[in-house]
């Protein structure tokens, strides 16, 4: 058995900071976040909540963020993370679907929170930091009138966390109970702390949204062994190297849009940062172009590292910078206990090289809550797919080539728009790119690219046929866009994650479109 636990750190220093916010001047000692966690959890009990229930955490990046989910996993409570940037409809859905009985909000989205209480089940209990408003108790006037007594008895108490929505209704992933005590870490501290090698000494910076899954799981993890983590209420690029340096941050976590944003500074801001103390750059969460890593390797050297997996967690593969100099493009070997297959859409296995949807398995299982014919969907005698298609090389390395759910069939030919994008990214004139597939009377669907310039457009038509011309010169026609819209911005999630299917509405809206 792993135990690792906060309560465990404040025995070695309670004065240590469990989370720092690099822009705001908030910050929590783990005596605090022990405290107040254990307060969290007499608040929980005391409104009646038992191991097995649900509360819902509807938050932006919080300081009381981490007590929440301390209180709650240390309660046997599930706690489902909602995303801060949800549309109430989402929002409203993931709360009825995850059957919570406690909401907790903050005055910041209190806009959104009240819609919620309104449309949610007249049982709903609804607290608030920050402030307080209709239908909701005020958190921090309950919380100071309990006790810190720890709960007793419980077992570990789950994450449910919700698929990004970035191509449909958001998703509950629920795991089976694992009927251990919450001072036993999941398996997958010992992954990290294996390939990462998070300890007690790591400063975390973690800009990620805490509602998702690699940045709050990375955060709780770093907080068992007793580290610091770094939070952002929003990105910022130079700050990120600004913090690193004030803070001598070992560890960083990045998605691959955070990455290009920091290479576009000038390479004057870049060198005037010392980053010189962080250990490894880790990224995950959406796929990188080849040569935004090659860059990021040379600006921080060899200590360039990936992760690849879901929140469904039922296989993970890493890469080190070695590694993926020899094998570029991929994102890595599954770690130990983890398997991987190659599958054709008739479950068939795929020879070496040739693209197919990925199948995992580690010896976990998961459901998608509340929808058994989606679960039934994705898994295969015991195997899972997440909906990603790649294929492995002669010396077993994952390569991902898209989303199966992204995949364009123009006159019965299917075409991944991550190759198009990838080459597009790099266009000097492109600050973000989306590759979609939009209605064609002869082809079904023809490749359009929706692009989010860099500086404003005087000569459309030219950049167009510029843009166009740049993508054939490297990828073969059929995989380039035909066309190019211009957008002031793209959609992206607080995970840094595209949500295309907000890209394409306009262009199938009042259309039978077989994509969801």
């Amino acid at each position: 058995m792993d135990i690792a636990h906060p309560r465990l750190q404040v025995e070695r220093d309670p004065d240590k900071l469990a989370l720092i916010f690099a822009d705001a001047p908030e910050s929590i000692t783990y005596g605090q976040l022990v405290r107040r966690s254990d307060q969290a959890a007499q608040l929980f009990a005391q409104l009646g909540l038992q191991e097995g229930d649900t509360i819902a955490i509807f938050l932006e990046n919080h300081i009381c963020y981490p007590e929440l989910c301390w209180a709650a996993k240390n309660s046997g409570l599930t706690y489902a993370c909602v995303s801060s940037q949800s549309s109430v409809e989402d929002a409203a859905y993931i709360l009825e679907n995850c059957d919570a009985r406690l909401l907790i909000s903050s005055a910041a989205l209190a806009s959104s929170a009240v819609q919620l209480v309104n449309r949610g089940r007249a049982d709903l209990q609804c607290l608030m930091v920050d402030g307080v408003c209709d239908g909701f108790q005020r958190y921090e006037t309950l919380l100071a009138a309990q006790q810190p007594i720890p709960i007793t008895g419980r077992q570990r108490g789950p994450s449910m966390l919700y698929s990004s929505g970035t191509t449909g209704r958001p998703k509950g992933v629920r795991t089976p109970p694992t009927n251990e005590p919450p001072e036993v870490a999941p398996p997958r501290l010992a992954m990290l702390r294996h390939h990462f090698r998070f300890a007690f000494d790591t400063v975390l910076l973690n800009p990620g949204p805490f509602y998702h899954a690699a940045p709050g799981r990375h955060m709780m993890s770093v907080q068992r062994l007793g580290g610091t983590v770094i939070g952002f209420q929003k990105f910022d690029a130079e700050l990120a190297l600004a913090t690193i340096q004030k803070y001598r941050a070992t560890h960083a976590v990045f998605v691959p849009t955070m990455l290009i944003r920091m290479l576009k500074l000038t390479a004057k801001i870049r060198a005037a940062y010392d980053v010189s103390s962080l250990r490894a750059v880790i990224h995950l969460a959406a796929p990188c172009p080849i040569a935004v890593k090659e860059a990021v390797i040379a600006w921080f050297g060899p200590i360039v590292e990936e992760l690849y997996g879901g929140t469904e967690s039922i296989g993970h593969t890493f890469i080190n910078s070695q590694e993926w100099l020899a094998h570029k493009g991929s994102v890595g070997r599954p770690t130990s206990g983890c398997e991987i297959r190659i599958l054709d859409e008739s479950g068939k296995d795929l020879p070496l090289m040739q693209p197919g949807l990925i199948y995992m398995r580690n010896g976990r299982s998961f459901e998608y809550h509340k929808d058994a014919e989606k679960t039934r969907s994705v898994f295969v005698d015991g195997w899972a797919n997440i909906g990603d298609v790649g294929y492995l090389d002669r010396d077993g390395y994952l390569y991902l080539t898209d989303r199966q759910s992204y995949m364009i069939i123009s006159g019965g030919v299917n075409i991944y728009p991550q190759e198009a994008e990838n080459v597009l990214y790099l266009h000097p004139a492109i600050a973000d790119v989306a590759v979609i597939g939009v209605p064609n009377e002869e082809f079904g669907e023809e490749v359009k690219a929706v692009v989010q310039p860099k500086d404003p457009v005087t000569d459309p038509q030219r950049l167009e046929a510029d843009i166009i011309a740049w993508c054939r010169a490297r990828l073969s026609p059929i995989k380039c866009p035909r066309s190019v819209d211009f957008v002031d911005e793209l959609p992206r999630n607080e995970a840094g994650k595209l949500v295309k299917r907000l890209v394409k509405d306009r262009y199938w809206r009042g259309r039978p479109s077989r994509l969801i």
